[in-house]
């Protein structure tokens, strides 16, 4: 072999090898962009709040400012809903929403006085709805109590302006598909979702 031979198989190796490694790592990328997109479609879900209902907790309108927030379906494949989680469902005209569980099947709920009783009792409520009025709208108009049957009885944190349980009715189990945890946008919303 020449020696222009060798120089020429010398300056060519290290310039497929720039390629290999180049490719590599682009199919790193989008291998680890496919499995964190297989992760997020099977386990997560980013819904947009477009109604005051769920207000202070989560807020929207349908125009302007809206929370994003981020829900996971592996706790509910463990457990049932705890009272007070703020669950993700879709109502009866279609639309992603969120609301707290209330009550749960067999249980009795009536709103007198503002506050939310459960067979007949006051119950704790978190801080953060602690001292939110609850309108006896609906099926809890006048007091009167709801029971649930075999699924769970939902309310929105702005109960005034919430289409909510008190007119749909149940939330049947099948159809919780999340519970929120935290709201991933605008930044100066940012932060976890406790009940």
């Amino acid at each position: 072999m020449s020696a222009s031979a060798n120089i020429a198989a010398a300056t060519s190796t290290p310039r497929r090898s720039w390629w290999r490694r180049l490719l590599r790592w682009a199919e790193r990328v989008l291998a680890g962009f496919g499995g964190l997109t297989l992760i997020y479609l099977c386990f997560f879900d980013v819904t947009a709040i477009v109604s005051e209902s769920m207000k202070p907790t989560l807020v929207g309108t349908p125009t302007t400012q809206r929370d994003y927030v981020l829900s996971e379906r592996i706790t509910y494949w463990f457990r049932a809903p705890r009272r007070w989680e703020i669950v993700g469902f879709t109502n009866p005209d279609g639309i992603h929403v969120m609301k707290r569980v209330a009550a749960f099947p067999g249980e009795t709920i009536a709103v007198r006085a503002g506050k939310p009783l459960i067979n007949g009792e006051p119950i704790d409520r978190p801080a953060a709805i602690a001292s939110r009025i609850y309108y006896p709208f609906g099926k809890l108009r006048g007091g009167k109590p709801y029971t649930c049957e075999s699924g769970y009885f939902v309310l929105g944190d702005d109960s005034r302006d919430s289409y909510d349980s008190r007119y749909t009715g149940e939330l049947a189990r099948d159809d919780v598909d999340g519970r929120a945890v935290l709201i991933v946008w605008p930044p100066n919303r940012m932060g976890w979702i406790t009940p």
